[in-house]
């Protein structure tokens, strides 16, 4: 998608009130200047944590079926036997977290 499609999708957004002006104005700087900080987490609370999102890749090297928890634990800043631990408490609530472990393997990309 060009710069222009995605300022015109942008204006469209914020004309249907989709956008504050704030937002507006992020969005449109981060389109025009390219992703600043892709690939880092500050963790700070000053941006709205898509960064963080983005940026979630499986780990290849702190991973013991597919490297969810070690990625989650890096993007997060946390160690990654907190979120294995976090996983196995909800295996034991009716399995949720075999599901969403799956999910999270299926959709997250590999470093």
């Amino acid at each position: 998608m060009s710069h222009a499609d995605e300022l015109n999708k942008l204006a469209d957004l914020h004309a249907r009130g989709a956008l504050s002006d704030d937002e507006y104005a992020r969005a449109k700087e981060r389109v025009l200047n390219g992703p600043s900080t892709a690939g880092t987490y500050s963790g700070s609370s000053s941006g709205d944590g898509m960064d963080a999102v983005n940026s979630l890749r499986r780990s290849r090297d702190d991973r013991w079926i597919g490297g969810v928890c070690g990625g989650i634990g890096r993007t997060t800043g946390m160690a990654s036997w907190i979120w294995r631990l976090l996983f196995t408490l909800l295996v034991l609530c009716a399995g949720s977290g075999v599901l969403l472990y799956v999910l999270l393997w299926i959709f997250v990309p590999e470093e």
